[in-house]
């Protein structure tokens, strides 16, 4: 068993400056030394608590997954799936763009965009790919309701919706602002499919 003194810093916030660093730099681009002058730490510490610097990036990255888990949950549980995809998109656009918690746009597309190790690229496309399927699963179960028409593609809608949010979050690193990425959101859900039932609802009675 490994023993040794312990831990004179907050891991919680230690990984919030580590996070700071791979957002800004990406993984390749963020030396040892950026990440210790950040977090307040010497490099026998990272290394102590981390292993490596693989290991402190995929501990930032649990961190940033389970800081967004409740946005998901809010996205999945919405009554339909057009709510669904409008607070997805609107709440991408919300946090691409907020000062006050990160850098601009996406962790998980910022951090991993260079280098020859494809192992961080793949981590960080694996986590792309869990909320496209969990977005996927939430429109086949809404197409199983009928709140989608039976000739919607809940893949295709899963994928529609992370390729609109993806180029949200490159544009909002590139400056973009919230209003600019609330109304690509707004363009994106008027392109929604609406089921037949719903339809029939809104078409106009004619008159005798």
């Amino acid at each position: 068993m490994k023993t040794g003194r312990p831990r004179s810093f907050c891991v919680e916030d230690a990984l919030d400056s580590a996070m700071d660093v791979f957002w800004r730099k990406g993984y390749q681009g963020a030396s040892i030394s950026d990440l210790t002058d950040a977090m307040g730490i010497n490099a026998p510490s990272l290394y102590a608590c981390f292993e490596s610097k693989e290991g402190l990036f995929r501990a930032v990255l649990d961190r940033y997954e389970e800081a967004g888990k409740g946005f998901l949950r809010t996205v999945l549980d919405a009554p339909s799936a057009r709510e669904s995809a409008e607070i997805f998109l609107k709440g991408v656009a919300a946090r691409a763009t907020d000062p006050q918690s990160h850098p601009p746009g996406c962790l998980l597309l910022q951090s991993g965009l260079a280098g020859d190790d494809q192992r961080i690229p793949n981590e960080l496309a694996r986590h792309r790919a869990e909320k496209e399927l969990a977005l996927r699963e939430r429109f086949e179960c809404a197409r199983r309701k009928g709140d989608l028409p039976k000739s919607a593609d809940p893949a295709a809608l899963a994928r529609y919706l992370v390729t609109v949010a993806n180029g949200m979050c490159v544009q909002a690193s590139a400056g973009a602002a919230l209003s600019d990425l609330q109304t690509v959101a707004d363009m994106a859900v008027a392109a929604w499919p609406v089921s037949e039932k719903k339809k029939t609802k809104r078409r106009p009675v004619a008159a005798d």
